[in-house]
């Protein structure tokens, strides 16, 4: 297992934890659509992260750290959509999204070298 892996499946996992948190305190103010949507996506991105290390074939491989990536993407896009509708201050936004853009570099750069190969 490349170090590059473990630190993904730990940057993921961190993330899940950070988007259930983002779930509780979003409904506890009433919003549960969106933050439902995150949770969802949020979520998942681990999931298939750990789903590639099992994975059969390096085609499989690539195939599920790339459904990853969208769902990575997607969940950018629900904490975009959070915060330009004031349910998350600058703050909040800023390092949620960090966090999640820096996990969204870190799988394009192993698909990348995973298909050069």
């Amino acid at each position: 297992m490349s170090e590059k892996k473990n630190v993904l499946k730990d940057k993921s996992f961190s993330f899940a934890i950070r988007i259930i948190n983002l779930y509780k305190y979003l409904t506890a103010k009433s919003e549960y659509v969106l933050s439902k949507q995150l949770l969802r996506s949020g979520t998942a991105v681990g999931a298939l992260v750990r789903e590639s290390q099992n994975a059969e074939s390096k085609a499989d491989f690539v195939h599920k750290l790339a459904v990853a990536q969208k769902k990575c993407d997607e969940s950018i896009y629900w904490i975009e959509l959070l915060s330009h509708t004031d349910y998350l201050t600058f703050t909040e936004y800023e390092s949620i999204n960090n966090e999640a853009t820096e996990i969204l570099k870190i799988i394009r750069s192993i698909i990348i070298t995973a298909k050069n190969k």
